[in-house]
Formats: C-alpha cells, sequence, structure tokens
C-alpha cells in the first residue's frame, strides 16, 4: 500500500529482448517452408499483423547477418541464406539486437563508503560474486538459444494438416496481385506514351 492507503500498482514488467525479436523469430518461420516466389517484407507484416515499418527494419538486419537474402523490385522479396537446421535462435536474438548483454557490472562493490575512495585490494580480487551468477545466467541462456534451431521451432508447432499449404497460397496471390499492378502500370505508361505521340 502507499502512505495514501491506495494499493501500488504492479510495475509493468520490460523484458530484456525487445518486440523486435518475437516479430523477427515469427518472421524467420514462415520462410522456412520453400516457396516459388521470395516472400515481401510487407506480406511477412500483413501476416502476423505488424507495422510494415517496423519489418523495414529487422528485415535487413537479418540480411546483414546473413541469415535471409533478399531480391529487389516488385517481386522481390526474402528467403533463408542457409537452411532452418543451421540457423539457431541466438543467431536470430543476436542479429537483431546486436548480442545485447544481460548484466553490464559496474564494479560497485569498489564504491563501499568505508573505502573512502580508495578501496583495498581484496575488495575487487577475482570476478565480483555477483557478476559471476550473472554470467553463469547469460551463459545458460544462450546455451539455450543457441541449442534451439528454426527448423526445431517449426516442427513444435502442430499445425492442421491444410495450414502449410492454405499459407502458401495466400503468399502466392500476394506475390500474384503485385505482379498484376505492375503489368497494369507499364501498360498504362505505354499507352499514355502511344497517345502523346498520336497528338499533332
Amino acid at each position: 500500500m502507499e502512505p495514501s492507503g491506495h494499493p501500488v500498482e504492479p510495475r509493468a514488467a520490460v523484458s530484456l529482448y525487445g518486440a523486435s525479436v518475437e516479430y523477427a523469430l515469427h518472421c524467420m518461420t514462415w520462410l522456412v517452408t520453400p516457396r516459388d516466389r521470395p516472400v515481401s517484407a510487407r506480406d511477412l507484416a500483413e501476416m502476423q499483423g505488424v507495422s510494415p515499418t517496423l519489418l523495414a527494419k529487422i528485415m535487413p538486419r537479418l540480411e546483414k547477418a546473413g541469415l535471409v537474402q533478399s531480391s529487389g523490385g516488385i517481386g522481390g522479396g526474402y528467403r533463408l541464406a542457409r537452411p532452418a537446421g543451421e540457423i539457431s535462435v541466438l543467431d536470430i536474438v543476436d542479429a537483431v539486437e546486436g548480442g545485447r548483454r544481460l548484466f553490464d557490472c559496474k564494479e560497485a562493490r569498489r564504491g563501499c563508503a568505508l573505502f573512502d575512495g580508495t578501496p583495498p585490494d581484496w575488495s575487487a580480487r577475482g570476478t565480483c560474486a555477483i557478476h559471476a551468477v550473472m554470467l553463469r545466467a547469460e551463459q545458460a541462456m544462450r546455451a539455450e538459444m543457441a541449442r534451439a534451431t528454426l527448423l526445431s521451432l517449426t516442427r513444435s508447432v502442430r499445425y492442421p494438416p491444410d495450414f502449410q499449404a492454405r499459407a502458401g497460397a495466400w503468399f502466392e496471390a500476394r506475390a500474384t496481385a503485385r505482379e498484376t499492378a505492375r503489368v497494369a502500370a507499364v501498360r498504362a505508361v505505354a499507352g499514355r506514351r502511344r497517345q502523346a505521340n498520336q497528338r499533332p
């Protein structure tokens, strides 16, 4: 309770990794199934109900890390750059977050008021016990993420039998619609040029 007698509102938990990691992992799972055409970032965003602007920031990071390869143009998009069994969750997390550390030790043990600004040698000998715990926790977390692959993630989901076929048809329809729009736009421009050339 606060001094006023009102209940204390629980603080919203702040996660170590942001939503970008979650979206990146989900995007990558959609790329595991081979498709005839690459998948656009816009389609990946729409499939997940995510802002295309956010994915426009995430996908280049995955490409820079060598996890996806892109092709440009109206029919362009993304494919996995290597087999899903060779891409770990840790690869994806580090690509998006840049190797964020679990703990940043500031050597607070040297700042004790009793040391009067001159900490004795014994106070900072060896690794700080608190830092050591955090390092072990981080190593365990990273080891777990390194063990899990993109392939194992997708195999752990129990899709209905026709789900992947429906997803493939959805992506294919989107790619076809873009190509149809491109052809229509090219024809419209060509038609306007013909009309302009026929004028006296």
